[in-house]
């Protein structure tokens, strides 16, 4: 991670003198302590351990006799990339989905803080938690280009600024970031104020890639960034909008993702 290099104080702990989020913090509260051992590659939601030691076993196994490669029955890719059964089921239209961390004790609150509490200046250290991300971090440098999700403009107004554009702009180069090419073309309500079995209809054509834009992501390979995944519905329906104009692939990165909904 990059962090200044003056002291601060830990935004979790309250340690002092500390980085902005210190490394007992990480090392306490992140997918590891909390027993993820990995997560489904389509939706970003924990992986039951025992199918992760069972995908650990079978990647040995699955190497033929010549000692290189993976067997024609068990693709390396997936393998390395586990998909949860509900995914199998009902593919998502993302090609892929990486969490930094679970939205929880104690980053729900930070979280919090920095979407709803006017504390822009958390994007620095949060950021820095996705840096930290191996997978995530892949994902961003192989995109064409990296759209931060859009705010809807009343919500723009009231808040200030749009958090997952705040993150988007501490992850990757200027040169990279696309703010424009997907617009939220309409007000919805607030998913947070809506059941599961709502949202997705909330959202429906909330999205879209302006006509004279769509020859700038015809065939080019797409990442969104959010501060939040819950059920997708937000992801799920930009990435349909943005497959309409063309684009090849369409992935999503996320700072935190709630448990399943």
């Amino acid at each position: 991670m990059s962090w200044p290099r003056f002291p601060a104080r830990c935004e979790v702990c309250r340690a002092w003198p500390s980085r902005p989020v210190c490394p007992a913090c990480v090392a306490d509260h992140g997918d590891a302590a909390a027993g993820i051992a990995s997560r489904c590659a389509l939706c970003a939601l924990p992986l039951a351990l025992d199918l992760h030691r069972h995908l650990a076993r079978a990647q040995p196994a699955a190497r033929g006799a010549r000692g290189e490669g993976a067997a024609p029955d068990v693709p390396a890719a997936k393998v390395r990339a586990p998909v949860c059964g509900a995914c199998l089921l009902r593919p998502p239209p993302l090609d892929a989905c990486f969490s930094a961390l679970a939205y929880a004790f104690p980053w729900d609150a930070l979280v919090t803080r920095f979407k709803f509490g006017s504390e822009p200046a958390l994007a620095g250290p949060l950021a820095g938690l996705m840096r930290a991300q191996p997978t995530l971090m892949a994902a961003l440098a192989a995109a064409d280009r990296v759209l931060p999700l859009p705010l809807a403009a009343g919500r723009l107004a009231e808040r200030g600024y749009n958090q997952a554009l705040e993150l988007a702009r501490r992850l990757v180069p200027r040169r990279q970031l696309a703010t424009g090419l997907l617009q939220r073309v309409r007000e919805t309500a607030p998913q947070s104020a809506l059941p599961l079995s709502e949202r997705a209809g909330n959202l429906r054509q909330a999205f879209a890639v302006p006509p004279r834009l769509a020859a700038t992501i015809r065939g080019r390979r797409l990442v969104l960034v959010d501060d939040v995944m819950t059920s997708g519905a937000t992801l799920h329906e930009a990435a349909r909008a943005l497959r309409r104009a063309g684009a090849a692939s369409v992935s999503a990165v996320v700072l935190a993702r709630t448990d399943r909904p």
